[in-house]
């Protein structure tokens, strides 16, 4: 089904009316019901797209956008590495000019928000060489932060990306999490809170990555459909909120053997166990909202919690490795292909008042 932007943005490229007014005309029609509909009952999903589509990013139109990003990287890079770092800023708010403003291209807004973001990166390690020495980590950090925080808000206010948006949000919570993480080491007289007292510095990033996923989930509940850009920030979100709580949750595992012993020596049996049950909570958690964000970050952490747990518990095998990754691999493919089973037989256990606020679960029709 065509969307309103996909339609008024349709008649933008034939030249019915101009890409401004394609902008403005689609919230004005969003607001007053133009092309939406009440929740979508499971039975009108269409049977062959709904299980595809339960998570589909609006960013990718078409071969089009694939084309005029390849030229915008490209040109970048180019433009990198031949000019300063203050060439590549007007070649950004330039293409975003054409590109975001003009066009509406969604890919190419992908990418050039990823460019501001690593144009920012640059900016502020040449930022860091300035400050002193004697400076710790995490107040180099709270003068650093806000760059990336100014620059994303000033992208977005004028061009509206979801992912600037989303990147924002982010930035803040970091930048929440370093001044909690400084005003703990100054009231506490550590120079390194994370070594000294890690069950507190671990609560902290625990409440952080909550904070981040409460962001992503009011994004999505506002738009259980997935229809509009509020769906869009959500998606961003999730897939930076997701790995933030589940090493936010390894961290209470972890940091007790200090820096650095993640997955080392000192990791038993009973810690990939941990490691594992934490990993089937978060697929679960990933079932419930319909995000695979919450599948895919944790496969990494999988992968090392089945090794340990062969290698360590006991069980002969010849080539661990390839066992692990068999493992993982059908995990994968089980997860993906049954997901709307999985996610029904999950929901079905939750009660109406928490899944009319998701997004809708797809029912196969009766068979003729």
């Amino acid at each position: 089904m065509t969307t309103v932007a996909d339609a008024l943005n349709a008649a933008a490229n034939e030249g019915i009316i101009t890409s401004a007014q394609a902008e403005r005309l689609t919230p004005f029609l969003l607001d007053r019901g133009v092309g939406t509909s009440p929740p979508m009952a499971s039975s009108q999903l269409d049977d062959a797209r709904a299980a595809e589509e339960s998570e589909q990013p609006r960013f990718v139109r078409g071969f089009h956008d694939i084309l005029i990003t390849i030229g915008v990287v490209v040109a970048l890079l180019g433009l990198w590495g031949i000019g300063s770092i203050f060439a590549v800023l007007p070649a950004i708010i330039v293409l975003a000019e054409i590109l975001i403003r003009r066009q509406r291209l969604a890919l190419p807004a992908v990418a050039l928000t990823v460019a501001l973001i690593q144009w920012a990166a640059v900016l502020t390690a040449m930022l860091d060489e300035q400050i002193p020495d004697a400076a710790d980590y995490y107040l180099r950090a709270l003068y650093l932060i806000p760059v990336f925080s100014i620059l994303l808000a000033a992208f977005y206010w004028r061009y509206r990306v979801p992912l600037a948006l989303a990147a924002l949000l982010f930035s803040l919570f970091l930048l929440a999490m370093d001044l909690v993480i400084l005003l703990l080491s100054k009231a506490m007289g550590t120079n390194d809170l994370i070594i000294e007292h890690s069950g507190l510095a671990a609560t902290v990033f625990l409440i952080g990555a909550l904070g981040l996923f409460t962001a992503a989930m009011i994004y999505d509940v506002a738009d259980p459909a997935r229809r509009t850009r509020q769906s869009d920030v959500a998606f961003w979100l999730h897939l930076a909120a997701a790995p933030a709580l589940l090493y936010a949750m390894l961290s209470f595992i972890f940091l007790r053997n200090g820096p650095g012993e993640w997955w080392g020596d000192t990791t038993s049996p009973g810690d990939a166990i941990a490691v594992l049950a934490i990993v089937v909570a978060f697929m679960v958690v990933g079932l419930v909202i319909d995000r695979r964000a919450f599948v895919t970050s944790g496969l990494l952490s999988l992968g090392l919690a089945i090794w340990t747990i062969l290698q360590r518990g006991g069980i002969d095998f010849g080539d661990y490795f390839s066992v692990t990754v068999l493992a993982v691999g059908v995990v994968v493919l089980m997860v993906g292909i049954f997901w709307q089973a999985l996610r029904r037989a999950v929901l079905s256990v939750l009660p109406g008042s928490i899944t009319r606020h998701l997004h809708p679960v797809y029912l196969p029709a009766p068979a003729v």
